[in-house]
Parts: C-alpha cells; structure tokens; sequence
C-alpha cells in the first residue's frame, strides 16, 4: 500500500487525474491484474477503459493506512540520523508530526534540532501522555535500545521505528520496524556481486 501510495502521490503532484492499471503495474513493476486484484480490495474504484481517479484511490488508502489522520511522533537519540529525521520537513506535510526530541547526554539536552529543544529523558513519558503519542522513532546506540524501547512501551507508545542495530523484543500489540543501514547495504553489494558475476552466465 506504501507503494501505491507514493506512486499515486507523486503523480498527482505531477498533474495528473487519472491511472490505468497497465500505467500504474508498469511503474510498480507489476501485472495489470495484480494492481486490478489489490486496488479492489479497496472498493469499486476503477473504471474499464477509463482507469482509476487517483484523489480518490489515495483518499481510500490513506484511511485504510490511518494516514487520514495526524500522528504525534517522539524522536529519541539526537546524532547525525536523529538531527536529519528532526529536520526533514515533508514528515509533517505526510501527516508525521514531531511533538518531542530526547537525549541522555547532558551536552545535547537543552540544545536544538530543527528549532525544537531537545529535552532530557525525564521529560520522555509527561510528553507522550500529554500529546497521546503511539510512535517513536529510536536513533540511539545499540547497548541501551531496549533500555529506551521499554520506556517508550511503559509510556504508552505502540509503534516503534528503531535505527539501533539491535533486534528489539516487545509485547504483543506493539509494532517493531528496525532499520539497518548495514544490513541494507550488504543486500545492495551482494546483488551487485550476484549481477556481475552470473550476468554472462558461464560464472
């Protein structure tokens, strides 16, 4: 749905109304029976040799995605990737509203990132309750990520997107997604590799 959503958006933004399933299977990748089969699921919103109405297929998946609503985020862990989330503006255009950013270290509290005060952990539960967060961002190294996933849990937090190259442990009912930039790029080097070495086929 993610990649609908992006691929729906940016056309929009590029002036256009309307999508056929070929269109949008070509640009995703994918068969124009496989876009017909998922956008179904949505509701009747195509219409044969007239396509889909993009504003109305994006206003279907933003409810669907809970993305037809703002969402309070707590950032916690203010280095170089904490500073760049905090200072990356289309968060707030995408419905992802920066309500809090926390650190442990006494020379990075009380300084600002992206013109917000980074605050002391002690602050970390009075701001979820008082702004009824459910997501945290974790930009925090990897010995004290569950340390810092356990107070966000108690908090009251419920979805957690963790930087830290640690696998996190939760409670049911709350939603994990780790990214490791490591990971991400041993994938990439390995299908280099892969390519380059089989792409004759005699290798």
């Amino acid at each position: 749905m993610s990649l609908y959503l992006r691929e729906l958006q940016t056309r929009l933004e590029d002036g256009q109304e309307r999508v056929s399933s070929r269109a949008l299977g070509a640009s995703l990748g994918l068969t124009d029976a496989q876009i017909r089969k998922d956008l179904a699921l949505f509701g009747s919103l195509g219409q044969p040799g007239r396509g889909y109405q993009i504003i109305d297929v994006l206003k279907r998946l933003r409810q669907m995605m809970g993305r037809d609503q703002s969402w309070p985020v707590v950032v916690v862990g203010i280095g170089n990737i904490g500073r760049a989330i905090t200072s990356y503006g289309q968060f707030k255009t995408e419905g992802f509203d920066i309500v809090g950013v926390f650190d442990i270290d006494p020379k990075v509290v009380g300084t600002k990132s992206a013109g917000r005060v980074v605050r002391s952990m002690a602050d970390l539960r009075a701001t979820i309750v008082e702004h009824d967060v459910r997501l945290g961002v974790m930009t925090v190294p990897k010995a004290s990520a569950q340390d810092v996933a356990d107070q966000l849990i108690a908090a009251g937090v419920v979805g957690i997107l963790n930087f830290a190259p640690k696998r996190i442990t939760a409670p049911p009912g709350v939603s994990i997604v780790s990214v490791d930039f490591t990971v991400s790029l041993e994938q990439l080097a390995f299908q280099v590799w892969l390519a380059g070495n089989f792409e004759d086929g005699t290798k």
